[in-house]
């Protein structure tokens, strides 16, 4: 008979079976390293690895990681924005995060709030129906266009006018940092489809390179900003930027007083379509 061969090492060992040994991943890790790894990510990150594995999904639950992305004053936010009568015992925190980053209409749904999924940074919308405007009923001067380019659904052209004027206010409890404040606005008759960036330039555009906008507004705590600025550019909104401002208060509610206005009354204007004010953290600020 033929001798025997053997491929076992001196101790018993496959070392066929060894070379095929797994080394441990890091989904293996304990749950609340998983959750110290993923507190470091964003929250877009984060809801990406954790559709990866159970072991990810679970640890992305962690408490810990979405209360360090919440706003400083997210109770306050929730009890008004998400739980209304509800617990906040009830909810974990990226539950919460998730609510908060839906956005919510108040004031009879002619505002709108949330909060950015990347940064976890306040923004919010002022729709034109929020606004008092001089003339808005006369169908001489405005028109009110439904279109799918607004997120209200509906945007105030203006016609022709002597005196535009343009005001409004809101108070909501801001959670602390710097924001920036916009007028969105568009030179020409916008289209009701979906297209944003038309690039018709239209006869009806008239009156605004000869005197500026004024832009202006003031916070409860003291702050003004006032900027005049000509418009110029036709055929696509833009987000005209009136200034900055910082709220330090944790707890109380910040009124924003604003307006928009044209009062020179030597010459017309017309052809100018107003769809919102939009306010949010500096760093989240960017056009259209």
């Amino acid at each position: 008979m033929g001798s025997g061969f053997s491929t076992a090492d001196e101790d018993g060992s496959d070392p066929a079976k060894n070379s095929r040994t797994r080394s441990p991943g890091l989904g293996e890790l304990p749950e609340n390293c998983l959750a110290m790894v993923l507190s470091y990510l964003d929250p877009p990150d984060i809801c990406n690895l954790a559709r990866t594995n159970r072991a990810f999904y679970h640890a992305s639950s962690a408490d810990f990681i979405w209360e360090s992305k919440l706003p400083e004053n997210y109770r306050i936010l929730a009890r008004k924005l998400v739980l209304y009568d509800g617990s906040l015992a009830c909810f974990g925190k990226k539950d919460i995060y998730a609510g908060l980053c839906s956005p919510v209409r108040f004031s009879s749904g002619t505002k709108e709030v949330w909060i950015e999924k990347e940064s976890g940074g306040m923004s919010m919308l002022v729709s034109w129906k929020g606004m008092k405007i001089t003339g808005i009923d006369d169908r001489r001067y405005w028109s009110h266009i439904p279109t799918l380019q607004s997120r209200f659904y509906s945007i105030a052209y203006l016609k022709q006018i002597w005196w535009l004027e343009v005001e409004g206010d809101v108070e909501f409890e801001f959670p602390p940092g710097s924001y920036s404040l916009f007028f969105s606005l568009h030179l020409g008759k916008p289209s009701k489809g979906q297209n944003r960036q038309c690039s018709s330039i239209t006869p009806q555009v008239y009156g605004w390179n000869i005197k500026p906008v004024r832009f202006q507004f003031s916070v409860s705590n003291g702050q003004h900003v006032t900027s005049e600025q000509f418009l110029n550019e036709q055929g696509k909104w833009l987000r005209y930027h009136v200034g900055d401002f910082v709220i330090e208060d944790l707890c109380k509610p910040t009124k924003i007083k604003f307006s928009m206005t044209q009062i020179d009354c030597t010459h017309q204007k017309g052809g100018l379509a107003l769809d919102s004010l939009f306010i949010c953290r500096n760093q989240l600020a960017s056009g259209r």
